[in-house]
C-alpha cells in the first residue's frame, strides 16, 4: 500500500460515522525503541516522525505513543516529573508538535500516554512533600501515613507493590508513603481536589497542542479504599486482574473516568480516552466504557488467553456480551510493553510464530477495535537472553529476578541492514538486538509475499475494503473441536488452533492465510494452526 492511499482524517471520519475509534486499528510505538534520530541509542520523537510513513503504509488508523514526559526514567518514563514538558532523551516539546502535524497530515492519528495513578519522586510536588516535612500541605497530594509498631517501624499496612516487596517507603522524617509500582512513583491522593484539577489542565495541555486522545496508565488505580485496610494476603500482584483489591478497580474511579469523558466531548474531532484497566470480569471491565465514560477499554483477558479454541470462544462471546451491554466496542491486542511477545507466548520458534501469524487475522477479523504492538507486524519474538548487566526495568531489580522481565518486549525493533541496530538509528541501541533479527527488518521483510510483515499489510488492506469488517456483528458458525469458523456480511473467518490440518468445506473464496493453502474441488484443507479469511 502507497502513502497516497492513506485516507484523510477526514475521509476515515466519514467512512465510520458512529466514530473513528470504533473500529480503528492503533499501533503502539514504544517511544524508546522505535527509532532513534539522533545516535544515542533511545528511541525519539523526530525518529518516530521520519518512520511515520511505515505506518501510513501498513495501514493503521492511529498511532499510541508511550510517556515522552521529563522524567528520571526510574521505569521507561511512567514515573514523570513534568507532564507538560518533553524528556530531553526524546527531544523538545515542538518535536511533540511537528510530529501529531505529520502524522495528521498522513491521515493517522495520535494517541499519548497519561500517568495519573502517580509521579515521579521528582515531582515539583513530592520533592515539596519531603522537604517540608509532616505537616506539610503537599503531603495531602499523596498518600503519607505514619507507621506501626512501637517506633512506627512497620508499614501502615500489608500492601504490596506490583514491583515485588512492600508498597510503602519510609523517609527520613519517620512518615511512609505509598507507591504500588517503584518507591521512584509515589501515588497521588485522587481525594484531593488540588490533584484533579491539574490533571485536566495537563489534558487541556495536550488537546490543545493537537493530540486525538489519551491512553490512562493505570485507570484502575486511582481511587483507593477508604481506610486503606489490610488485605490478608501474601503475593497480591498475582490477584490483579483476578479480583477487586482496595488499591485496585475501586468504583470510585469511574466518577473520575465521567469527568474526563465530558471534558473530551468538549474538544472537535472525536478524541478519545483509553483505559488500561485491570478488572476481574469482562462485565466490570465494560464499566469503564459506559456511554458516559471512556471510549475504549484494553481485553486483558483476551490477551491472556490460552492458545484454546474452547477457551478462546469463551473470552471472545463474553467480551462482545459486556461491551455490547454498554453500547461500546471490544478492543482486541495480543502484546504491548509490559508482557511476554506473542509470538514467544504461543510456545516461540516456528510453532510460536505460526501461532502469531494466526493469532493476527483471527484479532483482525473481530468485531471492534485491534491494537497493534510495535514489532509484532514483524514477528518479532521476545529477547529472552538479555545480560542482566543491560536490564532497566524495575521489577527486575525489586524482585527475584525471575519475573521482572519487560525488557525482553522493549527491544529496539529492525529496520533495515545485517547488522545491529539495523536502521534504528545511527548508533546503537539502548537494549542489544540479536543477530537474526536481521531477517526480519521491515526491509528484509518488504516485497516478500511469505512474510508477516506482507500479511499485516494485506490483512489490514482487507480491512479497510470490506465493508463486513471492523465494527458491526458477527455469527459463530459450526466446525469441528479445535476449529473457529465465525462469519460476518461477506466474509468468513476460519482458524485451526490444532497440531494438524484440517479438511473442510471452503465456505467462499480464499482472500488471505497465514499458511499456504491446500484446496481440491469445494474443500480446503486448513494447515495446523492457521487461519483464513473468505470472501462469501
Amino acid at each position: 500500500m502507497t502513502q497516497e492511499l492513506a485516507p484523510t482524517l477526514r475521509d476515515r471520519s466519514a467512512a465510520s460515522p458512529a466514530g473513528w475509534w470504533r473500529d480503528a486499528v492503533i499501533y503502539q510505538v514504544y517511544v524508546r525503541s522505535f527509532a532513534d534520530s539522533d545516535g544515542d541509542g533511545i528511541g525519539d520523537l523526530r525518529g518516530i516522525r521520519e518512520r511515520l510513513p511505515h505506518l501510513a503504509g501498513l495501514g493503521v488508523d492511529a498511532v499510541w505513543l508511550t510517556p515522552f514526559y521529563a522524567s528520571p526514567q526510574a521505569d521507561g518514563g511512567y514515573d514523570v516529573a513534568d507532564y507538560r514538558t518533553v524528556d530531553p532523551l526524546f527531544g523538545e516539546l515542538r518535536d511533540a508538535d511537528d510530529l501529531v502535524r505529520e502524522a495528521h497530515r498522513l491521515g493517522l492519528r495520535v494517541i499519548v500516554d497519561i500517568v495519573p495513578n502517580h509521579t515521579s519522586d521528582r515531582h515539583a510536588w513530592f520533592r515539596a512533600a519531603v522537604d517540608g516535612g509532616p505537616g506539610a500541605p503537599e503531603r495531602d497530594l499523596y498518600h503519607f501515613r505514619p507507621g506501626q509498631g512501637p517506633q512506627g517501624e512497620l508499614p501502615p499496612n500489608d500492601w504490596e507493590s506490583v514491583f515485588g516487596g512492600p508498597a510503602w517507603t519510609r523517609t527520613a522524617d519517620g512518615d511512609w508513603y505509598l507507591h504500588l509500582f517503584a518507591p521512584e512513583q509515589p501515588d497521588l491522593n485522587w481525594d484531593h481536589p488540588t490533584v484533579r484539577e491539574e490533571f485536566e489542565s495537563i489534558l487541556r495541555f495536550w488537546l490543545d497542542l493537537g493530540v486525538d486522545g489519551f491512553r490512562i496508565d493505570v485507570a484502575h488505580g486511582m481511587v483507593k479504599a477508604e481506610g486503606l485496610p489490610d488485605i490478608g494476603l501474601r503475593e497480591q500482584a498475582k490477584m490483579i486482574g483476578a479480583q477487586v483489591l482496595p488499591f485496585f478497580d475501586q468504583d470510585g474511579v469511574h466518577e473520575i473516568h465521567r469527568s474526563w469523558r465530558r471534558l473530551l466531548d468538549g474538544y472537535e474531532g472525536e478524541r478519545i480516552g483509553v483505559a488500561e484497566a485491570w478488572a476481574p470480569t469482562a462485565e466490570r471491565l465494560a464499566l469503564y466504557v459506559r456511554p458516559d465514560e471512556l471510549h475504549q477499554a484494553f481485553n486483558f483477558q483476551f490477551l491472556t488467553c490460552d492458545w484454546d479454541a474452547a477457551a478462546m470462544r469463551e473470552v471472545i462471546d463474553d467480551s462482545l456480551a459486556a461491551t455490547g451491554s454498554v453500547g461500546a466496542p471490544t478492543t482486541w491486542v495480543l502484546s504491548n510493553h509490559d508482557v511476554v511477545r506473542h509470538t514467544t507466548r504461543y510456545g516461540g520458534g516456528e510453532r510460536g510464530l505460526r501461532r502469531a501469524r494466526a493469532a493476527a487475522l483471527l484479532t483482525l477479523a473481530l468485531p471492534g477495535s485491534a491494537y497493534v504492538y510495535q514489532g509484532e507486524e514483524l514477528g518479532l519474538p521476545e529477547v529472552t537472553e538479555l545480560p542482566d548487566t543491560a536490564r532497566q526495568d524495575p521489577a527486575f531489580f525489586r524482585g527475584d529476578g525471575q519475573d521482572g522481565l519487560r525488557d525482553g518486549c522493549r527491544v529496539p525493533i529492525p529496520w533495515s541492514g545485517t547488522t545491529a541496530p539495523y536502521g534504528f538509528g545511527p548508533g546503537g541501541s539502548w537494549l542489544p538486538q540479536p543477530a537474526e533479527w536481521a531477517g526480519l527488518s521491515v526491509a528484509a521483510q518488504t516485497g516478500d509475499p511469505g512474510s508477516t510483515l506482507e500479511l499485516y499489510r494485506t490483512a489490514l488492506a482487507h480491512r479497510r475494503e470490506l465493508p463486513g469488517l471492523g465494527d458491526g456483528a458477527m455469527e459463530w458458525q459450526d466446525a469441528p473441536e479445535g476449529v473457529l469458523a465465525f462469519a460476518r456480511p461477506g466474509f468468513v473467518c476460519t482458524l485451526n488452533t490444532l497440531g494438524q490440518s484440517v479438511e473442510l468445506p471452503a465456505p467462499g473464496r480464499p482472500l488471505l492465510s497465514s499458511a499456504p493453502l491446500e484446496t481440491s474441488g469445494g474443500t480446503v484443507r486448513v494447515p495446523a494452526e492457521a487461519c483464513v479469511w473468505w470472501e462469501v
